[in-house]
């Protein structure tokens, strides 16, 4: 657009704002700002750099606008979504391909398509409002792993959840001048009562050839942060053609003897304890969500992503969540969502602890006890997805390396799903493919009562990434089993399950066992613990679980304990085995033949130890 972009940004920015566009040097960024300025049609635009001042602007028009509202304790606000948007919307959150792609059976339009039906709904939509252009940094600044980023929205709510979910990257923008960067364009559109009204013109289109998701008619920030599962479709598309891994990852620091700290990633599907290990007592975490790995020099490095946590708030409470409960309860920047909030400007929400308030506002409105929806279902008090939206630097556990430039190397590498019959507590692959292709391509995650009304139906999710994985699912495969190969000692992969059960359907695991397990991996990784060889991996030793169990617990653990935890599940293991064979022949095309080859060696040692020993295996007999 060249100098017309300059001409028609002028007319838009005050001279402040002007000069902050014309002094990132940088034509695309011009180009790309004026074209939805020209498109959108915002009554005005404000540039946010990296100044605090910039960030209390934007906070405050939110208040302004009507999209949040402050509570009692200094720094927190509420936010509402509009009834019907209170969730990722799957259903129209959609790849943009160019006609003949084919990347796997994802939720796709053509692009030329796609294209103009979502250029259709942003014309005009900012009229009379105010475009926000925010830049960030995805991953922390001056890094190898840095990924620049600009945001055009409306929504003050959603520019001030990105500034305390990312790294300000005004500057690093500057620094960088990129060609290639992460764009977002989001707009509300109309608003009634401050939140999106046309929820019916709902779309999220993600076009990955040029790096830009376009978001409208929305506020929930599923939907509309862009730079959390919408760019981590974008960054596993990048990260593919770069060589390096993108994923849905927690990253912790488990401190070990001698004063030494071990960084793990892992992956979990939902409701299988991911936020609860990342946040796990007496470790330190670096990150609950995104993670990026490279190969520096042989060696596994990872950041995260963000800087900051968009966490579900239901069940938080002081007694299981003491850290997350204090920041929440202290003045600081804060945001809580589709939460109660009562008379005196106090939030409620399901699980905290507290007797529910008789009356309030909440995600339904004005709120009262009893309260039903227009086919006579009690309406709670907080929504089941209400969440809060936190910084990481607040938290007494955050790791010192969360913004190391380098990255942190990680020693570990696990996988977790919730299994009620057949992997056991804790285990260690034989080497990285194999913990490729058995923990986590192979991961997969029963459902609960709660998630789809019926329990026990195994959900597979390899890499718990599956809901955005953005290239064929054998090619992604593949690139974690190069990633692996390109190092001189590639971290351990380990499974984990906090879910098996008895005979009794007894949960076998205590909420607090999961520390033994992560303890356990750091002395493995660091050659501090010997283990026990199985058909599917190594276990650990009784000895060293009982001592663990003492030192850090200060509960006794039995030999009969971790029999029954560690038995080796023959016939279960085999069915899992047959059954993600099973999945990779009749829905993914592209699957490497390697997959097959570790499997069925896999259900091979099974079965040779079967016709020795029977169907259910002690581990004192192996």
């Amino acid at each position: 657009m060249g100098k017309k972009a300059l001409e028609l940004l002028k007319t838009k920015c005050d001279e402040k704002n002007y000069q902050r566009l014309i002094a990132l040097n940088n034509q695309k960024l011009i180009d790309f700002v004026a074209k939805y300025v020209e498109h959108c049609k915002p009554k005005s635009v404000f540039v946010c750099t990296d100044a605090e001042e910039d960030a209390e602007y934007i906070r405050n028009k939110s208040i302004e606008n009507g999209e949040e509202k402050r509570l009692t304790i200094t720094g927190h606000t509420i936010h509402y979504d509009g009834y019907n948007d209170q969730a990722r919307d799957k259903e129209n959150t959609r790849y943009l391909l160019p006609s003949g792609t084919d990347i796997g059976p994802l939720n796709a339009v053509e692009k030329e398509k796609g294209l103009k039906k979502i250029h259709e709904i942003l014309k005009n939509i900012m009229e009379g409002k105010e475009m926000f252009v925010c830049f960030f940094c995805l991953g922390p600044v001056n890094s190898p792993f840095s990924i620049p980023a600009c945001q055009l929205t409306d929504s003050a709510y959603v520019a001030h959840s990105e500034l305390i979910l990312y790294r300000r990257g005004y500057e690093e923008f500057k620094r960088q001048c990129p060609e290639n960067f992460f764009k977002v364009v989001h707009s509300a559109g109309a608003l009634e009562n401050a939140v999106s009204k046309n929820v019916d013109e709902r779309r999220v289109y993600i076009d990955l050839e040029n790096y830009i998701v376009y978001s409208t008619n929305t506020q929930y920030a599923g939907n509309t942060v862009g730079f959390k599962k919408l760019s981590l479709r974008m960054a596993i598309y990048k990260a593919a053609q770069e060589d390096w891994l993108a994923e849905h990852m927690l990253i912790m620091g488990i401190h070990g003897p001698g004063g030494r700290t071990t960084y793990l990633t892992g992956a979990f599907p939902s409701m299988c304890g991911k936020t609860s290990t990342a946040m796990v007592k007496g470790e330190t975490i670096v990150g609950d969500d995104l993670a990026y790995l490279r190969n520096i020099n042989g060696k596994a490095y990872t950041v995260n992503v963000e800087c900051g946590i968009f966490g579900i708030i239901q069940d938080v409470n002081p007694q299981d969540d003491p850290l997350i409960w204090e920041v929440l309860n202290k003045p600081g920047d804060v945001i809580f969502s589709n939460v109660l909030v009562t008379d005196e400007n106090i939030p409620y929400w399901l699980g905290d602890g507290r007797e529910v308030p008789e009356k309030g506002v909440s995600f339904s409105g004005e709120w009262v006890k009893g309260k039903k929806d227009s086919k006579g279902n009690p309406i709670p008090h907080a929504h089941k997805n209400a969440r809060y939206t936190v910084g990481l630097y607040g938290l007494k556990n955050c790791d010192k390396e969360l913004d190391n430039p380098q990255g942190i190397e990680i020693k570990g590498v696990i996988y977790g799903g919730r299994d009620s019959d057949t992997s056991c507590p804790v285990q260690e692959a034989f080497d990285w493919d194999h913990g490729v292709i058995t923990m986590g391509a192979a991961l997969e995650s029963e459902t609960t009562a709660a998630t789809l009304g019926k329990e026990g139906v195994r959900v597979f999710n390899p890499m718990s990434n599956i809901d955005f994985v953005s290239i064929p699912l054998g090619r992604y495969i593949s690139k974690h089993l190069e990633f692996g190969k390109g190092m001189d000692n590639p971290p351990s992969i380990f499974s984990v399950n906090y879910f098996l059960k008895d005979k009794q359907g007894k949960y076998m695991n205590a909420m607090q066992d999961k520390r033994i397990w992560l303890k356990w991996m750091d002395l493995r990784v660091n050659g501090d613990a010997e283990a026990i060889k199985t058909p599917v991996g190594y276990i650990p030793k009784y000895e060293d679980l009982k001592r663990l169990f003492k030192e850090v617990l200060d509960k006794d653990y039995s030999e009969e304990e971790y029999i029954e935890q560690f038995t080796l599940r023959i016939p279960e293991n085999i069915k899992r085995v047959e059954r993600i064979i099973d999945t990779y022949r009749t829905k993914v095309s592209d699957t490497p033949a390697i997959l097959f080859d570790i499997l069925e060696e896999q259900k091979q040692r099974l079965e040779e130890v079967r016709k020795s020993k029977g169907d259910y295996v002690s581990p004192a007999s192996l």
